[in-house]
């Protein structure tokens, strides 16, 4: 081996030592200023507080899972993953198992109980994959080694913590998602503080093993983002196509009244007010362009995971269990 490769091998060894020893660097000062932040905000203890943050384990694999979402797939191959038999027929036997609670959820908060198993099912299977990270370690990885959405999963991190101290949870036990949700319905932290009930009356709220806490919080999750009862999701678009790209690139918001969109040769199958506002979805289907009208509660929908393919899974695979249900 000649001295000019053996040097170049040398220098590219060194690079690669002094660019991780400087990223961990980074990293643990990154955490150094956190703790003492929940210090001084939350009233942590501080050594207790870095022992936990001292056995935090950075995972590429979760820096991996987060730059190949199953969102960027199109709907063609993500529509197969969640709209399935399978699933839907699991949906049946979860309601059967806990009709009483579904029940009590849709009367208390007017969320239909087919959308509330859908997303359940979408998440996790009705509690079968609930996640293989430790939550801790995701949401650190994440705020300190993922620059893309630190503030994001920092701020994360932060409402873990203070769940785990409200909530009485060992913050190192708990595992997830490769983004640090967590539980059946896959609740990130900042949601479980803000939107997770008791809904069994127990006096904790927990989304892992409580069924009632579930149903009842997915229940509340959508009643808090605006859901309305008796109200369609959505519907096919006839007369849609590539020449209304204008109107697809708006948005998922509902922001094109029924009346515009009329004006513009689409229509439905349903009778809708005039002054009732939708967005157009484009979704690149099997059998070619599907075209759908994104009312208020697909909107909705959109609230728990920003992406008009999860909201179109978990609208569809409600349909096909409420469907099973009847037969």
């Amino acid at each position: 081996m000649s001295i000019q490769l053996n040097s170049l091998i040398l220098f590219c060894l060194t690079l690669v030592m002094t660019t991780t020893l400087y990223a961990n660097t980074n990293i643990d000062q990154a955490k150094g200023q956190f703790i003492d932040e929940m210090v001084k905000k939350h009233n942590f203890d501080k050594q207790a507080l870095q022992q936990i943050m001292g056995d935090i384990e950075f995972r590429q694999s979760i820096i991996d899972a987060m730059n190949r979402p199953a969102e960027a797939k199109p709907w063609a191959d993500y529509r197969p993953i969640f709209v399935t038999e399978s699933r839907a027929k699991q949906g049946v036997e979860f309601w059967q198992e806990n009709e009483k609670l579904l029940n009590a959820a849709t009367e208390k908060y007017g969320v239909p109980v087919e959308i509330i198993v859908a997303i359940i099912g979408v998440e996790t299977r009705y509690g079968r994959h609930t996640g293989r990270y430790p939550i801790l370690d995701a949401l650190a990885t994440l705020a300190f080694g993922y620059p893309k959405r630190a503030k994001f999963f920092r701020s994360e991190l932060e409402h873990y913590l203070l769940l785990a101290r409200e909530e009485n949870i060992n913050p190192q036990e708990k595992k997830g998602s490769y983004a640090g949700a967590m539980g059946k319905p896959q609740f990130i932290s900042s949601s479980y503080r803000s939107y997770a009930v008791d809904f069994d009356k127990d006096g904790t709220k927990d989304l892992w093993d409580s069924n009632a806490d579930i149903i009842g919080s997915v229940a509340n999750y959508f009643k808090r983002h605006g859901w309305k009862h008796g109200v369609p999701v959505t519907m096919r678009a006839n007369g849609a196509g590539q020449q209304h790209q204008d109107l697809v690139d708006l948005g998922m918001k509902p922001k094109t009244t029924i009346g515009a969109l009329a004006k513009r040769g689409i229509t439905t199958d349903w009778t809708l007010p005039n002054d009732a506002v939708s967005s157009l979805i484009y979704l690149e289907g099997k059998a070619g362009d599907e075209y759908w009208l994104g009312l208020h509660n697909f909107y909705v929908i959109t609230r728990y995971n920003h992406s008009n393919l999860y909201a179109m899974a978990v609208f569809q695979l409600s349909q096909k269990i409420a469907e099973l249900r009847r037969n």
